[in-house]
């Protein structure tokens, strides 16, 4: 089918992928909690993006540069670490009697798309993983050039989005407790600013 193989066992190996606690099932839980459902949503619209960015790249084989590129690797790397760093810094520099939300609510919705955006494409970890997964399940003999590379990537972003969704709408119920109360809001921001610069150190040592 349109150069694919065993579309059933990419499906399932994809849906136990999404399912798997990762750095982008982190930061949609931790706006869903400090901002509310429609903050989470817009991160899974920007992880969802970014994802679509990787997609497109393995389609046309740019993501091999990063694959075969220290320089390239260590620079996208180093970015999307000092990235992290910067929202773990803000977050706990953020007024310990309320969650972390800009003034400017048309702001917010924007910057949180932007910061999932930019968390996911800043990963070079996440562009192999699509050039080492996605070829697995492409007929070697596939005719029909990067159609096959869309059409598994975008099975894999409607699996995934679902399952995001799905976190954001059970963890934002949160929301309204913390809100409630000023301590339990500084221990939130504490614990999201930790995670990301947590995030940042980890994708700085990681290695291709």
């Amino acid at each position: 089918m349109f150069g694919i193989v065993h579309y059933e066992m990419f499906l399932i190996a994809g849906i136990i992928l999404n399912i798997t606690p990762g750095s982008d099932t982190i930061y949609i839980l931790s706006r869903s909690i400090a901002q509310g459902r429609k903050a989470g949503i817009y991160s899974v619209l920007g992880i969802t993006a970014g994802c679509a960015v990787h997609t497109v790249l393995a389609a046309l084989g740019l993501s091999v540069i990063l694959a075969q590129s220290a320089l390239a690797f260590m620079l996208v790397k180093t970015a999307g670490a000092l990235y992290l760093a910067y929202l773990g810094i803000t977050t706990l520099l953020a007024k310990n009697s309320t969650l972390v939300s800009p003034t400017d609510q048309v702001m917010s919705i924007r910057e949180t798309f932007l910061q999932g955006l930019l968390t996911n494409v800043l990963n070079p970890k996440v562009a192999l993983f699509f050039i080492s997964f996605l070829p697995q399940f492409i007929d070697p003999q596939n005719n029909y050039g990067i159609v096959p590379f869309i059409l598994l990537g975008i099975t894999f972003l409607t699996t995934g989005t679902l399952w995001c969704l799905f976190l954001v709408f059970g963890s934002s119920r949160v929301t309204v407790l913390l809100r409630q109360s000023s301590k339990a809001a500084a221990r939130m921001n504490k614990i999201c600013g930790g995670i990301y610069l947590l995030l940042g150190v980890k994708l700085l040592t990681a290695e291709r």
